[in-house]
């Protein structure tokens, strides 16, 4: 029994992780990351514009959907599949992960003027990182990389969807059967009296 526990709790926490970092990442790429002003010739004043994640790194937000989708198949699937699929949640961390870091550690002038519109020019345009929102994607693809990785590591152990959520066959109609009781038993005897039957005979038959 400790080892079932055990098995179910890696398996919550997985999928938990896994919702969790999709859920942080399309939070994060709806806010505000970059604010860009552009300088324009004399004597228009200069613009601004204010650049959601997802337009400027639109990466986070499809990392976001993919890891939202990965936490419900981690139910369904086993064995091979639920290892391939921890494979796909700790890349897609990575890949959330090295895209919040882009904005921090590199100049984004370039992307912000190719979001804001042809004919912008990075040098006449200068970008006010947020840094809030892409640290958010980034612990949101750290904590995919370990739900992926806890998954590779263990996941071939984990229970699978009950049987009772599995599909069943177009047009079966089967059901569990449940174990005859002496109740059971009896019942069968007194409609066998009812028809003019000898219960004894069908139990010596079935014997």
């Amino acid at each position: 029994m400790g080892t079932v526990r055990r098995d179910r709790r890696e398996l919550a926490a997985a999928v938990a992780g896994t919702a969790l970092a999709g859920g942080l990442a399309l939070s994060a790429g709806g806010q505000t990351w970059v604010t860009a002003t552009v300088q324009r010739p004399e004597p228009l004043p200069p613009t601004t514009a204010e650049l959601a994640g997802s337009s400027l790194v639109p990466l986070v937000s499809a990392a976001g959907l993919l890891l939202l989708a990965a936490a419900v198949a981690l139910l369904a699937v086993r064995g091979a599949g639920r290892y391939a699929l921890g494979l796909l949640v700790a890349l897609a961390g990575g890949v959330l992960a090295w895209s919040g870091l882009r904005p921090l550690v590199t100049d984004v002038g370039a992307a912000a003027a190719a979001v804001i519109g042809p004919g912008t020019r990075a040098d006449a345009l200068t970008a006010d990182v947020s840094a809030g929102w892409p640290v958010l994607a980034v612990v949101a693809g750290a904590v995919a990389v370990l739900s992926g990785l806890l998954t590779v590591l263990r996941g071939r152990a984990w229970p699978g969807m009950g049987r009772r959520y599995e599909r069943r066959p177009a047009g079966s109609t089967d059901t569990p059967r449940r174990q005859r009781t002496d109740e059971d038993r009896a019942l069968d005897a007194w409609r066998a009296l009812d028809r003019g039957e000898d219960p004894t005979e069908s139990a010596a038959e079935q014997r």
